[in-house]
């Protein structure tokens, strides 16, 4: 689904992943942390994809709410397991949108 962002300005964080083959619990953390989010202040929504290559962009409206997410301490606990655990690799990225549009049938 796409998410349905306000009008620009505003904040998309990407991070895109590569998996180990160890799946323990990642399924059930990656719901959590998505029910997690979505209770932050400063949330807008989320979009996600996956195959070789995952790829999550969360939106937000400022940068202290990406702060504050990124500081949430069962969030935190989460990344230090991706190190350990679920990732080969990851990057994060922290965007402005300055700008959208789209299209809808």
């Amino acid at each position: 689904m796409i998410a349905q962002t306000p009008k620009t300005p505003y904040y998309a964080v990407i991070f895109t992943s590569i998996r180990t083959e160890n799946d323990n619990d990642y399924s059930e953390m990656a719901e959590k942390m998505l029910g997690l989010a979505r209770k932050q202040e400063g949330y807008l929504g989320v979009e996600s994809a996956s195959d070789e290559i995952g790829i999550t962009v969360s939106y937000w409206s400022d940068l202290d709410s990406i702060k504050k997410w990124k500081m949430n301490t069962e969030h935190s606990l989460a990344r230090e397991k991706g190190r350990s655990t679920w990732y080969k690799a990851f990057k994060t990225r922290i965007a402005l949108v300055e700008h959208d549009y789209g299209f809808e049938k």
